[in-house]
């Protein structure tokens, strides 16, 4: 919680900042994977970040489809704990993505609402290889996290002006197109896969202080000298 106020004091990097929110939530609450969907103006969801490749492309999925817990989640402003991702009866509200995720590796799902008073901001999807349950102290811990971060963003958006909220999805949309193209480039010249290029790719941009957006472009544009970045 001390990182995401820190996060509010320089520039602030959306798309960074929440893929750090992926990687907490893996070490603190002990699960497999994270996604991270925010509400775009029109009320649908669009992926932002995940914590790796499989859960990425899997969210797409359900943005695609139109159908998940965290689809349900976002609409509902209420959490969905304990998902066993082979019960028939608590997936039948959405069927194929629970088909999906078990293709993907994973057994039980959790959606936590990132909402502030009447707004929803978006959903935070946990995903476990396990058939394990979220303790109750787990749970409070991970709604806190999406919690502290639905007020960064949305104390972000108020800093700027009233329309920042259009604004700064288009740019982490934006940011998020470019962000997969520079790790995909990368991770095609080094013959890595793209988790461990954007793994690299986000050491290098905060060990010397500098965007990660602004940083992939750089790759994209080849200004950017490659072999100074510590491949995996």
């Amino acid at each position: 919680m001390l990182e995401a106020v820190d996060t509010l004091i320089d520039d602030f990097d959306l798309i960074d900042f929440l893929h750090q929110l992926c990687g907490r939530c893996n070490e603190l609450l002990d699960v497999s994977a994270v996604g991270i969907m925010l509400a775009d103006p029109n009320g649908g969801l669009q992926l932002i970040a995940a914590s790796n490749e499989h859960t990425r492309l899997l969210e797409l999925f359900a943005v695609q489809a139109d159908e998940g817990p965290c689809v349900e989640t976002q609409r509902s402003g209420t959490a969905r704990l304990n998902i066993a991702l082979e019960s028939p009866e608590q997936t039948v509200d959405f069927p194929r993505f629970a088909e999906q995720a078990r293709a993907a590796g994973f057994v039980t799902t959790h959606a936590l609402p990132m909402r502030l008073r009447q707004q929803n901001v978006g959903a935070l999807n946990l995903f476990d290889a396990r058939a394990k349950t979220l303790s109750e102290s787990d749970a409070r811990v991970a709604q806190a996290l999406a919690d502290v971060a639905t007020i960064a963003i949305l104390q972000q958006r108020s800093l700027v002006h009233s329309n920042i909220e259009r604004a700064q999805l288009r740019a982490a949309l934006s940011s998020r197109i470019v962000i997969e193209q520079a790790k995909g480039i990368l991770a095609e010249r080094w013959r890595t896969t793209p988790d461990q290029a954007f793994e690299a790719l986000r050491r290098h941009a905060r060990a010397n202080r500098t965007s990660l957006t602004m940083l992939c472009r750089g790759l994209i544009d080849n200004t950017l000298d490659t072999s100074a970045i510590q491949r995996p």
